[in-house]
């Protein structure tokens, strides 16, 4: 008996569901010797200004846990990830053309940088914030905040890692997320989507669209309710006229980065995602 196979259609993953695109479109994702591998949405304007608003919605919440709490979330996506390792070895052997032993790598990286970045959650303050020394009997405490929604255009040539990469920082400080992925490659993107779904990760803290971000960049760059823009993977893109529309919302920018790990894993990335408020306390008498 001949069985048919069944084509899968991947969804956007938007507030912590898996919506068709507004627009109803697909493409069709292929596997480097041209062979077809499933169809994915195609994300409109509509779909990203739903994917703010679900992010903007999560901010309170995500910001307002225990960094203790967001380190033991992240943490739970790596165990997740490490339980669906076969998964993500095989789609990206298969989409990217690439061995099983470089895919492998690939996955065990994704997985290690996620443990890396929970590491981080309830330690970072101390080391980006400071106790300022004042002339007068009081304190001055710096400390980093996040900065809010962040969109991210993911680096074009990674399934999974540059993904990661991406997302996992911006989380740290408790800004919630909302990412392009891999044009040709989004099947990791998609697939870690449902790992998030299952995690303890809230709806809306990480939202995921596919499609071109060459068509959805400019609506996030010029979005009045997006904080902070993250372009390192707009480096094939017209990323300068996306820094200057981000630039008349007061966004913070970060410019595209190139090379084989372009968003390797640093403090800097997490801080790049907060801003810094001052305290000023009035030392007791007694």
């Amino acid at each position: 008996m001949t069985r048919l196979a069944v084509p899968k259609t991947y969804k956007l993953y938007i507030g912590g569901a898996f919506p068709r695109s507004e627009s109803g479109r697909t493409y069709e994702v292929v596997a480097a010797d041209g062979a077809f591998l499933a169809n994915a949405a195609k994300a409109s304007r509509k779909d990203a200004r739903d994917a703010i608003v679900a992010a903007r919605a999560a901010v309170a919440g995500w910001s307002g846990a225990t960094a203790y709490n967001r380190g033991q979330v992240l943490y739970r996506i790596a165990e997740l990830l490490e339980g669906r390792r076969a998964q993500f070895v095989a789609e990206i052997e298969e989409v990217e053309s690439v061995s099983r032993a470089v895919a492998s790598a690939q996955v065990d990286e994704s997985i290690d940088r996620w443990v890396w970045y929970a590491g981080w959650a309830d330690k970072f303050a101390q080391v980006a914030g400071n106790a300022n020394p004042v002339a007068g009997p009081y304190f001055n405490i710096s400390v980093p905040e996040p900065t809010g929604v962040v969109a991210i255009i993911a680096p074009q040539d990674s399934s999974l890692l540059g993904l990661v990469s991406a997302i996992a920082p911006a989380l740290v400080a408790g800004n919630s997320v909302v990412v392009v992925a891999s044009e040709r490659f989004p099947l990791s993107a998609i697939s870690l989507a449902e790992v998030l779904a299952t995690s303890d990760v809230p709806k809306g803290v990480v939202n995921v669209l596919t499609g071109s971000p060459a068509e959805i960049a400019p609506w996030l760059a010029s979005h009045s309710d997006v904080n902070a823009i993250d372009l390192v993977g707009a480096g094939a893109l017209d990323w300068i006229s996306l820094e200057v529309d981000a630039a008349d919302t007061l966004k913070r920018v970060l410019r595209p980065e190139s090379g084989p790990d372009a968003a390797a894993p640093a403090l800097g990335r997490i801080t790049a995602f907060t801003e810094t408020k001052t305290v000023w306390h009035t030392k007791s008498l007694l």
